[in-house]
């Protein structure tokens, strides 16, 4: 019957025993088998033996039936515990079962004891089965705990950084370049960059980006990268690749795709300090749904398998268990953030998704990603370009943002680029501006996450006074609602905070020309 069966007979009688292993080999069982009749013989064979069924006589001249069995339960509570006796009575048998055994067999019946394996090996199978259910959901509700607290940590930083950044980035354009304090300034930017990239890292995890899916060919995206990928990993380690022709294509964001990809051969590298091989593979997959090696959630039907694999130093299941979370890291410190592989499971979720990790210490990792297949006909979104749009104008704009730091630096920006700009702190400042004002709006920026009005409210409503509005939402992390309701276009609409200098004035362009 497949995998094999170790039984442990605790059996004084080596005749017995070896009728009973004929029982279940009759029945198919693949059999290795060992027999103990002391006390100091069981906690030996538990420890080496590693039964996965134990087969008891109740009468042994050394060891009485019950005493084997509360050596046995503490040790090994899962596993099946049979007596087979010829003396054991009802009222026995009874006491057995209280204490911990999973069923008994009278010798003179021994045609019943293969039914009895059976039922007790698949009740072991369902407890395993349920088991991992439950830490399936225990881990989801972690991750999703986490990812809340990421995004809105994430979301509070970006509203400092753009803060810290902008007026970092404006200090700049009034100090001549041979200014003593310059150098300090750039050192606070370049400081203020690299929390945004963190934080970045974090609306990952948190499945909090604004994305871009279109139908993508894994294969053009992999083969595309393969060049800075081996530039990446470095001369000591080489790169195969294993691309199924004619592959589904997937809907997802080009750019995260891309970001998963390096972050898994960044990890892989890392594993693998003397040397090895990376390898990726692509394959079209059918799957059932909930069914193994997805998590519970994941859908059935067509999926793309992406395959990063290396032949590193590999993780016992204790590193496993908390692979993805957030800062979570085995280097050394100041050798990494602990946020590479929980930006890939971010992306991967977002994605609709799911990651499986195949790893034992010395033999190696693979992590196994699983993306719907895409069926929809649609072409890739262009996204409009810098290239000669001009980033001056001197349109009527409205800033609303509840966070005044933020709101005063967006509004020096536009003036200082020859916008007329009005403030508000609130939804309803913005709607009693644009219920006083006689000419034209013609943008609305505004924060999506304020205390007393959203955005995506306060932007439906300046419609009634303003149709002519447009409107470019803002915020430190991408609310869903945005692309659910179908708030966002594909010319732009959103601002992820922090922002620089010239991506806002570049923004208010495209929102203001599209």
């Amino acid at each position: 019957m497949g995998d094999e069966l170790r039984v442990l007979f605790i059996e004084d009688s080596a005749e017995d025993a070896e009728l009973e292993e004929r029982e279940l080999r009759k029945a198919g069982y693949n059999i290795r088998s060992c027999r103990v009749e002391t006390a100091k013989d069981i906690l030996r064979a538990l420890e080496e033996f590693d039964p996965t069924l134990i087969i008891s006589d109740y009468s042994l001249p050394r060891l009485n039936g019950m005493d084997a069995l509360k050596i046995v339960r503490p040790l090994r509570s899962d596993v099946p515990f049979i007596f087979v006796s010829g003396t054991i009575g009802e009222e026995r048998a009874i006491e057995s079962l209280k204490s911990g055994a999973t069923d008994y067999v009278v010798k003179s019946r021994l045609g019943s004891l293969v039914s009895k394996v059976r039922r007790a090996l698949a009740e072991v199978d369902e407890r395993a089965r349920s088991r991992l259910l439950e830490e399936q959901v225990r881990q989801a509700q972690k991750m999703e705990a986490i990812g809340r607290l990421a995004g809105g940590v994430a979301h509070d930083f970006n509203n400092l950084l753009a803060v810290i950044n902008g007026y970092s980035e404006l200090a700049l354009t009034h100090l001549e370049d041979g200014h003593r304090v310059r150098p300090q300034v750039q050192e606070v930017l370049a400081a203020g960059q690299r929390a945004a990239s963190l934080t970045r890292q974090l609306l990952a995890f948190s499945r909090k980006q604004t994305t871009q899916p279109v139908r993508l060919d894994l294969n053009a995206v992999v083969s595309n990268f393969q060049k800075m990928l081996c530039r990446l990993v470095g001369d000591e380690i080489s790169l195969l690749l294993h691309l199924e022709p004619n592959l589904h294509r997937v809907l997802a964001d080009a750019g995260q795709v891309e970001q998963v990809i390096m972050n898994l051969a960044v990890n892989a590298r890392d594993a693998m300090p003397k040397g090895g091989r990376i390898t990726i593979s692509t394959m079209n997959v059918e799957l059932e749904k909930g069914a193994s090696p997805l998590p519970m959630a994941s859908k059935g039907g067509a999926h793309v398998l992406l395959a990063v694999g290396d032949t590193g130093t590999g993780m016992g299941p204790e590193i496993r268990a908390h692979l993805f979370e957030p800062f979570f890291t085995t280097k050394e410190s100041g050798k990494g953030t602990g946020l590479g592989l929980s930006t890939v499971h971010g992306i991967v979720t977002q994605a609709g998704g799911s990651i499986q990790v195949e790893s034992e210490v010395g033999r190696g990792t693979t992590f196994n990603i699983y993306l719907p297949g895409s069926s929809t006909e649609s072409t890739p979104v262009e996204r409009p370009g810098a290239a000669g749009t001009p980033a001056r104008g001197s349109e009527t704009v409205l800033v609303t943002e509840d966070q005044e730091n933020v709101r005063r630096l967006v509004s020096i920006i536009l003036k200082e680029s020859g916008y007329r700009v009005y403030e508000a702190g609130g939804g309803a400042e913005a709607l009693k501006i644009g219920e006083d004002h006689q000419g034209p709006i013609h943008l609305l920026i505004t924060d999506m996450v304020m205390r007393s009005m959203n955005g995506a409210e306060l932007a439906r409503l300046m419609k009634h006074t303003h149709p002519e509005t447009k409107v470019l939402f803002m915020s430190g992390y991408a609310d869903r609602s945005l692309q659910e309701e179908g708030l966002l276009d594909t010319h732009g609409g959103f601002l992820q905070k922090p922002f620089t200098v010239e991506v806002l004035r570049q923004k208010v362009r495209e929102v203001l020309e599209g």
